[in-house]
């Protein structure tokens, strides 16, 4: 069976459907249409899933301990209790008092309602096919060569570099709908990537086995 990598994208989402060596590059106009897909062994997605009610999540810490430099790349995610914030202020108003001390970036802000979206669409019980993934972990694992931002040529070139052993990735650009940015269709042939791995069942993950309020794992895997 296939698998899909999923990146967020302007609002919606890039989606890469790998099967064998064959990738297809999807604009998934939202999470709904990313859960619709159909004959998919895993989804990769990379989102948070598990949500900390009070701190910083483990995996976080860890995965940005791994990439060193691109660590920054590793936005920490939001508690819980921000993702019924009605704007910034109140974001980082409930932030603090759920931490104690914490407020949440700009950057983490702008992920929020997307994280919202999914942690609705995924329901109780939590689904074991839908897996957070990092596509710098992946990328790196890949090559440790991959060491140039993604928006720069040096960058795309290597992360192309590094999927090629792996998919039919220039096969997939070409052929990318119409608008798909560069770096978020790569980014999800990663994700994609690490899907496969999770349903090969030699994936790595980082985390410290903790799992949320809605009993899902807090982890992030490659």
């Amino acid at each position: 069976m296939a698998v899909l990598g999923v990146d967020g994208w302007r609002g919606a989402w890039a989606g890469a459907l790998l099967a064998g060596r064959s990738v297809t590059l999807l604009a998934l106009r939202d999470v709904a249409a990313v859960l619709a897909v159909p004959d998919v062994e895993v989804v990769g997605i990379d989102m948070p899933i598990g949500l900390s009610d009070d701190g910083v999540r483990a995996c976080d810490v860890e995965a940005r301990r791994r990439l060193g430099r691109a660590g920054s790349s590793v936005f920490p995610a939001p508690v819980r209790a921000v993702l019924g914030a009605l704007d910034y202020a109140d974001a980082r108003r409930r932030s603090v008092e759920a931490t104690g001390s914490r407020s949440l970036s700009a950057q983490s802000f702008q992920l929020v309602r997307s994280i919202a979206v999914l942690d609705d669409a995924l329901g109780d019980p939590p689904r074991d096919d839908v897996v957070e993934v990092h596509p710098e972990l992946s990328f790196r694992t890949l090559d440790d060569r991959v060491d140039a931002p993604k928006s720069s040529a040096r960058g795309l070139a290597q992360r192309i570099r590094a999927l090629q052993p792996v998919m039919d990735v220039l096969d997939a650009l070409a052929a990318a709908p119409a608008g798909l940015p560069a770096v978020d269709a790569l980014d999800a042939c990663a994700a994609a990537w690490s899907a496969r791995r999770l349903a090969d069942g030699v994936a790595e993950c980082v985390g410290d086995g903790a799992r949320d309020a809605r009993d899902r794992p807090m982890r992030i895997c490659w």
